[in-house]
């Protein structure tokens, strides 16, 4: 999984203490199992997997999920400064949508020289800017495309900018586009979305910032939209133009592809090391990351199943299996060193003022876990993994559907001899 390349070095040095100091209770951290007799042979059995793990994605090896033709990050320099795709000469219209009756008393308009631009943007800043973590997944992707620490402006501020006056249900978006309708990629919000956030939950933000550094054009800069509890189809990149409408009806491009545009992230975990064999009377090490969607992360579970035998009848998603707990990993007290900016002021709902997260997992951002399987009979077998959320409902319940999120239960074959 190309995740692995993307998660905390920190996650590896508390997994490497977690490790050595269960083994030396002799206890598996999938139940009362013996692991090995050496303690330090069992955590240096995970380290070579865990060294490389970070918990922040940097920009450059974010999965893209891309569809212009050409790539606007792409096209020559002078071009993307014709149309507002450097921060010098990017503006942002928002206006009432033309095929609705909403009343706004001062539009953001290029025509009237009043759209803002990346210095005004910035002057928003100063005054209330937002900053959190939250994963990027596509919802018809099984695994997530990156994690990261965004920053923006609310979307509310610049809303009001406008003085919306009345009849306004919606908020429809869209980025920069080549003016061909299969290249117009939009999205929409509820009003009420953008304006008010539901407890505990971050703003919708106008981002221009990733991992404390600018956002890049291949990330969607110089400004684009994060949804901080939605799939990255509602958030647009090359953000250039907002239309307050009266619809009540969506406009998303993901509408029109059999989607469920109003899908909060579900909570699944995923493996990111999971070896294909191993040798007889030897553990079998697993890593894995898991998200904390809507219904946040209590545990993740593992079920090694010998393939001679049959699976659960009558059990779609294997409720009546032998599953067992595998380890969530806890950041640590140092966890903040590893921002790149320092968490000061506090991030509000997600770390507080000495940088520590306030609780764990996050919900809309990604944590790890590990396990070290006892060793078992020569043979084939399948290894699982699932998560139980906040509400104590197992993967994939309760929104087991693709097309509001994939969260399918994954399986990974190992040879044991």
């Amino acid at each position: 999984m190309q995740a692995s390349e993307h998660h905390a070095a920190l996650h590896a040095a508390v997994t490497r203490r977690f490790f050595i100091r269960q083994a030396g209770a002799g206890m598996a951290t999938i139940g009362s199992l013996k692991l090995f007799a050496d303690p330090t042979a069992a955590a240096d059995t995970f380290s070579k997997h865990l060294a490389a793990l970070q918990y922040l994605t940097p920009s450059e090896e974010f999965r893209n999920v891309e569809r212009h033709k050409p790539l606007p990050y792409k096209l020559p320099l002078e071009k993307r400064r014709e149309v507002g795709l450097e921060r010098e000469t990017w503006k942002l219209e928002v206006i009432a949508d033309p095929d609705s009756n909403s009343r706004l008393r001062k539009p953001l308009t290029k025509k009237k020289g009043t759209a803002l631009d990346f210095p005004g943007l910035m002057a928003l800043a100063e005054k209330n800017k937002a900053r959190f973590l939250k994963v990027m997944t596509c919802n018809n992707i099984g695994n997530p495309l990156g994690m990261g620490l965004w920053e923006g402006v609310p979307l509310r501020d610049v809303i009001w900018l406008a003085q919306p006056d009345r009849n306004v249900r919606r908020v429809f978006y869209r980025g920069y586009h080549n003016n061909k309708p299969n290249q117009i990629f939009q999205s929409s919000l509820p009003i009420g979305r953008v304006l008010e956030d539901p407890p505990g939950e971050q703003p919708v933000i106008l981002c221009y910032q990733l991992n404390g550094k600018p956002l890049t054009g291949q990330r969607g800069g110089p400004v684009r939209i994060i949804v901080p509890d939605a799939y990255g189809f509602k958030s647009i990149k090359w953000i250039q133009q907002i239309f307050l409408t009266n619809h009540y009806q969506a406009n998303d491009t993901y509408a029109e592809q059999n989607n469920d545009i109003d899908s909060k992230m579900k909570t699944y975990a995923r493996f990111l090391h999971c070896p294909k064999k191993v040798e007889a009377g030897e553990p079998i090490p697993v890593t894995g990351v898991a998200q904390a969607g809507q219904s946040g992360l209590t545990k993740v579970q593992v079920w090694l199943h010998d393939a001679k035998q049959s699976l659960p009848r009558g059990d779609r998603y294997y409720t009546t299996a032998d599953w067992k707990d595998a380890e969530v990993l806890n950041p640590g007290p140092a966890w903040a060193d590893h921002l790149p900016t320092k968490p000061a002021p506090a991030i509000p709902h997600q770390i507080d003022a000495n940088g520590n997260p306030v609780s764990w997992p996050l919900r809309n951002t990604l944590t790890h876990w590990a396990a070290l399987i006892p060793s078992v009979p020569k043979g084939k077998y399948e290894l699982r993994c699932r998560t139980i959320d906040q509400n104590g409902v197992a993967q994939p319940m309760p929104r087991p559907f693709q097309k509001s999120g994939g969260n399918a239960i994954q399986m990974e074959a190992v040879r044991v001899g």
